[in-house]
């Protein structure tokens, strides 16, 4: 069941964070929309949660926000712009995130999950990585795991 509410929760944030944009753009009259090839983008519109454990499975999403980099960074998440600018840094691989220089953190084993799904240029993506505790997942990166 816990698994049913996750895909759920994250489906439907997906769709809102796919969709919403789109919402207004039926209103725009075709002199508005630019007509320069610079405004085609690929999509990148990512749902990002957090919760306690070690395996989606059984992990119940404590936190969820969205994060949409293109054509500008939008969402919920509290670093958008950051967040955005530190994933095309690194191409879009979340592997590549690597530890923030001058982190120190205890060794207490306190598992943090972290997920995304979404799409990221055009590609699907679908990442789980889970932490030792709260302090590793935070000292990821500089803004696309503290939410």
């Amino acid at each position: 069941m816990r698994n049913t509410a996750r895909w759920a929760a994250t489906l439907g944030l997906t769709v809102t964070a796919v969709c919403g944009p789109l919402t207004g753009a039926a209103l725009a009259t075709p002199a508005a929309a630019p007509a320069t090839p610079d405004a085609l983008y690929a999509p990148s519109a990512l749902v990002l949660t957090t919760g306690h454990g070690e395996s989606a499975a059984t992990v119940t999403p404590e936190r969820a926000v969205t994060l949409t980099c293109a054509p500008t960074a939008s969402g919920t998440h509290p670093v958008a712009d950051g967040a955005c600018a530190e994933l095309r840094g690194a191409g879009g691989d979340f592997d590549a995130l690597t530890t923030r220089a001058g982190v120190l953190c205890t060794k207490q084993y306190d598992p943090v999950l972290v997920t995304v799904d979404g799409v990221w240029q055009g590609k699907r993506v679908s990442y789980e990585r889970t932490f030792s505790n709260e302090c590793v997942k935070n000292s990821y990166g500089t803004s696309v795991f503290t939410f």
